[in-house]
């Protein structure tokens, strides 16, 4: 029987990982997301500010690699946010897995690492954003201890050719 493949090491990405990250992030939409979303444009803006962190590092923000056997198979973005009572707390901002480790325990190591990240800082609240349709993404963070907050709702409006305009 083989040795089992260890779980992940877990490092800061550097900006020469950028190709990875460019590989892996179109995960984040592999689920299929709603109609109504542009995934041209989720992709872009996705990798636009997850690059923006990586190439311009600010203290309560990182963006970090898991490896297996110094190869990686995953990508994490932390950053901060402010709640309805303005008070900051770490968010994640992107975790992507590669299909190929996926169900190795990659996506369960960066929560777990986020957690760390968050309480070394002081963090009261450790939150993320993830599709209502991506079902197996939100088991995973449900398993890790994550519960369901605010829910969105969305109504897609017909166009009206113009803007409103305030009153």
């Amino acid at each position: 029987m083989p040795a089992p493949t260890p779980v992940a090491h877990i490092r800061p990405a550097t900006p020469a990982d950028e190709p990875f990250i460019r590989e892996v992030l179109p995960r984040l939409v592999a689920f299929g997301p709603p109609a109504w979303r542009d995934e041209t444009q989720l992709k872009a803006r996705d990798i636009a500010v997850l690059l923006e962190t990586l190439h311009h590092p600010a203290p309560h923000s990182g963006v970090f690699l898991a490896e297996q056997q110094g190869q990686p198979v995953g990508v994490l973005h932390l950053t901060t946010s402010t709640d309805f009572y303005q008070q900051t707390q770490a968010h994640i901002t992107d975790l992507a897995v590669m299909w190929a480790a996926e169900g190795q325990g990659v996506g369960r190591a960066l929560l777990a690492f986020a957690e760390t990240w968050a309480l070394e800082r002081g963090y009261r609240w450790l939150t993320l954003s993830v599709f209502a349709q991506n079902s197996r993404a939100r088991a995973v963070y449900e398993r890790a201890g994550f519960e369901p907050d605010m829910m969105s709702y969305v109504k897609v409006l017909p166009p009206t050719g113009r803007l409103q305009e305030e009153e």
